[in-house]
C-alpha cells in the first residue's frame, strides 16, 4: 500500500515576545529533512534575522522525533546530475545557515534525534533536551558516514566520543550528549523543559542586538572556519558514499525494516 504525505507546510513558525519558535512540522516522516522542509527552515531562519524585533530563535519539532536525518525516499530524486552531490551542498548550506545566523539559536530537544538531525543540534549555539531525548548518529549503519553533520559536531564534540559515536551508531541519552559536549544542559520532563528555554531567552532579551551579534560572531568564528575549509572534502565523500552499493542496499533494508545484506 502507498502512503500519500500530507500537504502542507512542514515548518510551523510564531514570534512572541521578540523569541522567533521554528517548530519542524513533518511528523509523518520523523521531521526528515525533505527538500520543502529544508526550504521552509531557511526561509524561517532568514525571516528572523531580518526582524529586528527577534532577539533570539528557539528550533524545535512537533512529534517524538527532532529530526530523523536526511528524507531517504527522496535520496535520488532530482533533476540534478549529482542529487546525492546537490543534497549534500543543501544541508550544507542549512547548517551554515544556522551557525551564521546573526541571533542565537536555541534547540529545544524532546525527543528522538538522527544522523542528519545530529547537525542541526551541532550547529545550535544553545541545546536544552530533555531526559526523555534520544541521540544516535547512525549513519555507518546504512553503509554510509556522518560526513556532512561532522562541520557542525567535530568542532563542539569530544574527539574520544566522536570516534566512538561516529563509529558505533550506538543510541546515547541526554547526560551523555551534556557530557561530549553536544547539550548544554539535561532536564527532566517537557515542563522542566519549556522553562529552561524561557529563562534562557530571557536572559537573552537582556541584551542588545548588536551584543548578541558580536558575541555569537566570536563563539562561532572557529565552527565557520572548519565548516567553510571541509566543506568540499565532506560533500565529495557523502556523495560518492550515497551511489554506493553498500549505501544502496543499507537504505533499501531501512525502508523494508529489514537486515541488511552487506557485500563481503
Amino acid at each position: 500500500m502507498t502512503t500519500t504525505a500530507p500537504t502542507g507546510p512542514r515548518v510551523a513558525v510564531t514570534t512572541t515576545d521578540g523569541v522567533t519558535t521554528i517548530a519542524l512540522d513533518s511528523p509523518h516522516n520523523r521531521n526528515a529533512l525533505s527538500n520543502q522542509l529544508v526550504t521552509e527552515l531557511h526561509a524561517a531562519l532568514a525571516a528572523a534575522a531580518a526582524d529586528d524585533a527577534v532577539r533570539s530563535v528557539v528550533l524545535t519539532h512537533t512529534g517524538n522525533t527532532f529530526c530523523a536525518g536526511a528524507d531517504l525516499s527522496e535520496a535520488t530524486s532530482s533533476s540534478s546530475l549529482d542529487p546525492a552531490r546537490e543534497r549534500a551542498d543543501q544541508l550544507i548550506d542549512l547548517l551554515r545557515a544556522i551557525v551564521a545566523l546573526p541571533k542565537p539559536v536555541i534547540g529545544r530537544i524532546d525527543g528522538n534525534v538522527r544522523a542528519g538531525g545530529m547537525g542541526l543540534v551541532g550547529a545550535c549555539d544553545i541545546v536544552i533536551a530533555s531526559d526523555s531525548s534520544s541521540f544516535a548518529l547512525t549513519e555507518s549503519r546504512l553503509g554510509l558516514a556522518a560526513s556532512v553533520i561532522s562541520l557542525t559536531l567535530l568542532p563542539r564534540v569530544h574527539p574520544r566520543a566522536a570516534e566512538r559515536y561516529f563509529l558505533t551508531g550506538e543510541k546515547f541519552d541526554a547526560a551523555t550528549a551534556v557530557a561530549m559536549g553536544l547539550v548544554s544542559e539535561a532536564v527532566g520532563d517537557t515542563a522542566s523543559l519549556d522553562a529552561s528555554v524561557a529563562t534562557i531567552t530571557g536572559e537573552l532579551g537582556l541584551c542588545s542586538p548588536q551584543g548578541l551579534r558580536e558575541s555569537k560572531a566570536v563563539v562561532t568564528h572557529d565552527v565557520l572556519a572548519y565548516l567553510d575549509a571541509n566543506r568540499d572534502r565532506v560533500a565529495a565523500q557523502s556523495s560518492s558514499l550515497f551511489a554506493s552499493d553498500d549505501a544502496r542496499e543499507g537504505m533499501t533494508a531501512f525502508l523494508e525494516r529489514r537486515k541488511p545484506r552487506w557485500a563481503l
